[in-house]
């Protein structure tokens, strides 16, 4: 019940701290982590009791599935070269990196569990990544790098975990077989990714009401995950493709009220999934301490050593991968996303936030080898992955607003207008062809096509403004004003007619599931 208690009070935390981040200007992901580490400290605060098998295949699937709405395969195809560098190469580099420092300075951590606590420290978290990009308004195309880097570098990260793992807890390891390993992982995904989503699809298309395809695209995540871990496969690469797949061919471009009923869930979903993993986070000191009892100096010597490594070698990195993606940028037209200045590449590398993929790797180490010995230096791993996490993540976190201010990277908001600008002259156009087509083997009225082509211009003009004179501009802006009014109207009218359906809910006789299917009819059509 405790357990229950603190879980509830973790989401509602979630909740509030989003509005109350807004206000302070700070990351609510960085907030709620604080407000962990506050709860940790009170004396009546349980320990979190969470099974460690059960960690990755909870808490990863959503928040990838969650992830991926927010981007496209072009974005990933355009900018492979710059993920690859960071996502995969940057992985391999950091986890080497930390594992040679964790062997040297650990007493009796063999060379296995430092790949693992190597290739935990490694990934930066996406969720918090961008989060806090996306608060500071930062340049697009940093924001589709960090989003990038975040969810590859978690799939290069956890095949990289799980071998090191596999290795640790049978006592042996061979590169031929852990790079076979990393192959098989890596196409058995995919496969199964790409399966999943296409029978996804054509589910979609069998259901076809709204709610039962938002339940659906919820199991959808566990289901990718669980079944490429079973057939041997990355789960976290399974649920990417599968997103990916279903993000790139959407059932149905009208079906507006399905659309905005799934964006809502999973920003739902997004929001309390995110809140409680990083109170989890703050939360686990409880126990982080209660390891470092008696050694709390030497350990946090150990921390601060791997820290160091962790952020010096992201540094390290970027600035020669940056260079190199610029020269490639110029000699040949890529259509790529890289930063354009030593400011950008210093907030991407200090962007480098570790979170919830990292706890969730470090608590799902096995608590026992093979042999039923215990899994050598778990608590010291886990120590020194709390502090790799809490350094990045509050103390970047908490700078990195300062950071962008300071170095006044920026979006590109005129660029951002253009785009907007381009959009709306595009859809303008679709919609007078299309009205064009319509008026060729339709007899319309005068007064009829005249508004039609009027409501064909207004469809961009609401958009961006830009696109007209600033004669037509006004006239425009006289039209809003009355159809504003006459909308205004409209919602008081709706209004009235569904409080008038909610009173008779409580009349006596009255049948709720009438009234609810009613009061359903008149909110899509105040929706649309």
């Amino acid at each position: 019940m405790e357990q229950l208690a603190l879980l509830i009070v973790l989401l509602l935390g979630a909740v509030v701290t989003v509005p109350l981040g807004d206000r302070l200007g700070l990351p609510a992901p960085v907030l709620m982590t604080l407000a962990g580490i506050g709860m940790a400290l009170l004396p009546f605060v349980p320990n979190v009791e969470i099974p460690p098998d059960y960690i990755l295949p909870l808490v990863l699937p959503p928040l990838l599935y969650a992830s991926v709405q927010r981007t496209s395969w072009r974005q990933f195809a355009a900018n492979r070269r710059p993920i690859f560098l960071l996502a995969v190469a940057l992985v391999f580099v950091t986890t080497a990196a930390v594992a040679a420092m964790a062997n040297a300075l650990v007493p009796g951590l063999p060379i296995a569990a430092a790949v693992a606590l190597g290739a935990l420290a490694a990934p930066p978290d996406p969720v918090a990544a961008t989060a806090v990009a996306g608060s500071l308004g930062l340049p697009r195309r940093l924001v589709s790098i960090l989003e990038g880097e975040g969810l590859f570098n978690d799939v290069t990260a956890i095949v990289l975990y799980h071998v090191a793992i596999a290795a640790a807890v049978s006592g042996t390891f061979s590169w031929p077989s852990a790079a076979g390993r990393l192959v098989l992982s890596a196409v058995v995904a995919v496969l199964v990714g790409l399966v999943l989503g296409w029978l996804t699809n054509k589910l979609m298309v069998l259901l076809g009401d709204a709610t039962l395809q938002t339940g659906l695209t919820l199991l959808v995540p566990f289901v990718s995950y669980v079944l490429a871990e079973e057939m041997l496969g990355s789960g976290v690469l399974a649920v990417l493709t599968t997103a990916l797949f279903l993000a790139e061919n959407a059932v149905d471009a009208d079906d507006v009220l399905g659309r905005i009923t799934g964006q809502t869930f999973w920003q739902i979903v997004d929001t309390l999934v995110t809140g409680a993993a990083f109170g989890l986070i703050g939360l686990e000191l409880h126990n982080v301490f209660g390891i470092a009892s008696g050694r709390e100096w030497e350990m946090f010597g150990w921390g601060a050593a791997v820290v160091g490594v962790v952020i010096g070698v992201r540094l390290l990195w970027l600035l020669p991968a940056t260079w190199l993606a610029k020269r490639l940028h110029k000699r040949r037209d890529y259509d790529e996303d890289i930063p354009t200045s030593w400011r950008e590449t210093v907030v991407m590398w200090w962007a480098g936030m570790r979170g919830v993929a990292s706890v969730a790797l470090a608590l799902a180490i096995p608590l026992k080898t093979d042999d039923g010995s215990p899994f050598p230096a778990r608590d010291e791993i886990i120590f020194i992955a709390f502090c790799v996490i809490m350094a990045t993540l509050v103390v970047q976190g908490l700078t990195l607003p300062w950071l962008v201010r300071k170095l006044r990277v920026q979006a590109d908001a005129g660029a951002e207008r253009e785009l907007e600008r381009d959009l709306a002259m595009r859809a303008t156009k679709a919609a007078k062809r299309r009205l064009k087509e319509i008026e060729e083997v339709e007899e319309l009225p005068e007064e009829v096509s005249e508004r039609l082509q009027r409501g064909a211009f207004d469809i961009g003009a609401r958009i961006s403004p830009d696109i007209v004179d600033a004669e037509r501009r006004e006239r425009y802006a006289k039209r809003v004003d009355r159809l504003k009014a006459v909308q205004r109207i409209q919602r008081e009218m709706m209004s009235a007619a569904r409080h008038e359906v909610l009173a008779a809910r409580s009349e006596p006789g009255a049948d709720p599931e009438i009234v609810d299917r009613v009061l359903h009819h008149l909110d899509v059509r105040s929706l649309r």
